[in-house]
């Protein structure tokens, strides 16, 4: 009996209206059947490669190197397509063409002298490198990823073999031909661009792409322009998504960031942010001032500053670190359901004694200039101030790029993604310590597990789109900063943000940042099956994969947790945490065989990958192996092609009964 005769004349009826529409797009029996031939053939192709990477901080020369290489996955089918029938040196060659074919082929001009052959010997070879990674997709996909004015010629390159005598010079004649006419450069670029995009099917970013590195904003483009991805926020997104949204607490704290870091490329070429009012200010302010605990991590610095601009940006490092200090207080006391009372801490300075006073004991404190601290009324932003915060937060709210960014971020991104029996999120679920979900009360009602980052992702929406004045955006907007340093916030999850204490007090008890139960927990296996349950995953192959934390790789630690349940892949892409992880970065890798971790050593430069083939020296380690390779018909995409293979056939049905009339 055919899966058609199983289809109920009920359901037909049930579902007509949607039927009715679905035949404008299939008008005819015939495109009905060609279009379910063409979806059980998807079924059963090979699962596209999926890559995860999370906390990525603003390092953008390792980010695109690593989707360029597809994590290493370009260097290995080279060697399998090409094994010893080419050098090392030759091996390496195409390696780095096709990662930066640009500058690859203006340094190929200047060495070679019999350019013609080169281009005939490349072209073939590329030939050969996009045939295998395009055999696992669809002849309608591949097409759809071709650059229009070379569709046709790549095409016929891919789908004809030079072996068969009959098409041989067929072949030849195309490739010489694009040689004489002068078009190999542009048609080289477009092929090495073909494998970048075939070799990694779909991207993952678990969260944090902005913060500590010079070009959260190159990545942003980058992503901006990506044929297939998705973002899970971090706490560093969502603090520039809030500043995007106009809450002063979180453009204060991102300003405050790029000082502390010598990163200011993100924030003035980036996104043309007007930083000449905080510079003015802080000159007039502390020129006296030697402000010697905020002077810049400068190894860590987007650029090499002399010594003048040092010293302008650590004058404006102490100025924003203040002013801060101020807004934040303001949303806590109009916040008291946020209970963080005890992060105001300027009242608690004996300004007089230079010391701060902390439950009942006294601590000296680093720096004692406070010229713009009320010592009656310290949370009062002085006029100077509160028109410097005015002056910095129109310029936020005007910036396009800045705006074309977040608009990304919110179309693609979200606070946890549910994909092929993986739960991706950056953080935590907050947990109680017997390993119960935490109920946290926000605007009255409790929320936890699934409900609670629902009800996160759903604020955070409201504080960035919803209209100015409006009652639920004014909340939203102080919750998205809570979002950042508050102790139930999912993203954050610690007792306290200890910013002020690390700033100005010497003794490293104060600077502990208590982490939830979370942290701890996570490590079970029962703990990681049951908020798997809660997001409504089940079986032996589901994971959680998370960032957020650096794994010290250098002290022993591992990825892998909960006996394969859980995978923490933060491996440092940030360079101010590599002394940490004793790496540059993971890649969580999931193809058809099953997954592997990339493990990455620290990226030299863009320049001298280009010049002397630097590849990332990465090295994999299998997490699982499938005895039977994932088909497409296995994943989550798999599923809706399956229902709408259903529905097509009911439609067949409806055709051959007359209840919908065929469109001829």
């Amino acid at each position: 009996m055919t899966a058609q005769n199983n289809i109920s004349p009920e359901s037909i009826m049930s579902d007509l209206r949607y039927l009715q529409l679905l035949s404008r797009s299939f008008p005819t029996i015939a495109d009905a059947s060609t279009e379910i031939i063409n979806l059980e053939a998807i079924l059963n192709l090979p699962k596209g490669t999926e890559h995860f990477l999370t906390d990525i901080h603003g390092e953008y020369e390792a980010f695109q190197h690593v989707l360029k290489n597809a994590s290493g996955s370009v260097k290995r089918k080279v060697n399998e397509i090409f094994g010893n029938t080419l050098r090392e040196v030759e091996k390496k060659e195409i390696c780095t063409l096709i990662y930066y074919p640009e500058e690859k082929i203006q340094l190929v001009k200047l060495r070679e002298k019999d350019l013609d052959d080169w281009y005939l010997i490349t072209l073939n070879q590329l030939v050969k490198v996009c045939q295998n990674v395009s055999s696992k997709y669809t002849r309608s996909k591949v097409r759809k990823s071709l650059p229009p004015e070379f569709s046709y010629i790549i095409q016929e390159l891919l789908h004809e073999s030079s072996v068969e005598p009959n098409k041989h010079a067929y072949i030849n004649v195309i490739v010489s031909t694009i040689i004489s006419t002068r078009r190999a450069d542009d048609f080289i670029i477009a092929m090495c661009n073909l494998i970048q995009r075939l070799t990694i099917d779909s991207l993952h970013i678990v969260g944090d792409i902005f913060d500590r590195g010079p070009g959260a904003h190159i990545i942003m483009d980058t992503l901006c322009n990506y044929h297939n991805f998705d973002i899970q926020w971090g706490n560093h997104d969502i603090l520039w998504m809030g500043a995007a949204a106009g809450n002063d607490c979180c453009i204060a704290n991102v300003i405050r960031m790029s000082m502390r870091y010598g990163n200011l490329g993100t924030l003035e070429d980036g996104y043309g942010i007007n930083l000449l009012p905080l510079a003015t200010f802080a000159m007039d302010t502390y020129g006296d001032d030697p402000c010697t605990i905020f002077a810049p991590k400068a190894s860590f610095a987007d650029a090499h500053y002399n010594e003048k601009t040092l010293r302008l940006i650590t004058q404006m490092h102490k100025a924003i670190t203040i002013i801060q200090f101020k807004l934040e207080a303001e949303v806590i006391d109009r916040r008291p359901e946020f209970e963080m009372a005890n992060r105001k801490l300027l009242d608690k300075i004996d300004f007089e004694r230079g010391v701060f006073v902390y439950e009942g004991k006294e601590y000296a404190l680093r720096d004692t200039y406070f010229p713009t601290i009320d010592p009656a009324d310290p949370y009062r932003l002085t006029e100077e101030e509160q028109e410097l915060v005015e002056k910095i937060h129109c310029s936020f709210m005007n910036s396009e790029k800045l705006k074309k960014h977040m608009r990304c971020l919110f179309t693609y991104g979200g606070m946890y993604l549910v994909c092929n029996s993986n739960l991706l999120y950056h953080a935590s679920v907050p947990l109680n310590e017997d390993g119960s979900f935490r109920r946290i009360r926000i605007c009255g009602k409790e929320y936890w597990g699934r409900k609670l980052l629902d009800k996160s992702d759903q604020l955070i929406r409201t504080a960035y789109f919803d209209e100015d004045g409006e009652e639920d955006k004014e909340f939203a907007l102080d919750y998205i900063w809570y979002m950042w340093c508050g102790p139930n916030a999912p993203l954050f999850d610690k007792d306290k943000m200890a910013t002020f204490e690390r700033y100005f007090v010497e003794d490293k008890a104060l600077h502990k940042e208590k982490k939830g139960h979370y942290y701890t927990l996570r490590d079970q296996e029962d703990i990681c099956d049951k908020i798997l349950e809660e997001f409504g995953m089940h079986g032996p192959h589901s994971h959680i994969i998370n960032g957020h934390v650096p794994v010290k790789t250098i002290q022993g630690e591992q990825p892998m947790r909960a006996n394969g349940k859980l995978f923490v892949i933060d491996g440092g892409f940030s360079k101010a945490y590599q002394p940490e992880t004793g790496i540059a970065g993971y890649t969580l890798v999931y193809h058809s065989h099953g997954m592997q971790l990339v493990q990455h050593d620290p990226f030299q430069s863009r320049q001298k990958a280009i010049e002397e083939g630097l590849d990332i020296k990465s090295t994999n380690f299998v997490l699982e192996f499938n005895s039977q390779r994932m088909m497409v018909k296995d994943t989550d995409k798999g599923r809706e092609l399956v229902t709408q293979i259903q529905d097509l056939k009911k439609l067949l049905v409806a055709y051959r009964n007359g209840l919908i009339k065929e469109l001829k």
